[in-house]
């Protein structure tokens, strides 16, 4: 009798399909967490945290962005610029921020103590703007 039973299609097979109600909650459950997978390994998602120090970062980069130019301006204010940004060029690289920062060009108005990321970035832009 069973080798008479006609195959049945796979559309015919779905249309008479009918899940358990164990299966369809397993099924909605992996599917979330398939989704979550896929949305924070490729989708771009990220937790509050990793907002908060991504902003905290970005906002740091800003400032340091806005305070190197001040930093030029008391470098072209000295009156032995000439001299001292040829003391810079013959600095080793990463010791330039360092002779930035005891020439006092990095030290901000009102801070006691120089900064070092705006030292970094002051040496990019002179080395910029001396070519």
């Amino acid at each position: 009798m069973e080798q008479n039973k006609p195959k049945l299609s796979l559309g015919r097979r779905w249309s008479e399909a009918r899940p358990t109600k164990t299966i369809v909650f397993w099924s909605c459950v992996a599917s979330a967490v398939v989704t979550m997978i896929i949305g924070f390994t490729w989708g771009g998602w990220v937790t509050g945290g990793t907002v908060r120090s991504m902003a905290a970062v970005t906002g740091e980069d800003a400032v340091v962005k806005r305070l190197a130019p001040m930093c030029i301006v008391r470098f072209t204010q000295d009156p032995s610029k000439d001299h001292k940004l040829k003391e810079v060029k013959g600095t080793d690289t990463w010791q330039r921020g360092n002779y930035v920062k005891t020439q006092g060009w990095a030290t901000m108005p009102g801070e006691q103590e120089p900064d070092e990321r705006v030292a970094d970035e002051c040496v990019k832009l002179l080395m910029l703007t001396s070519k």
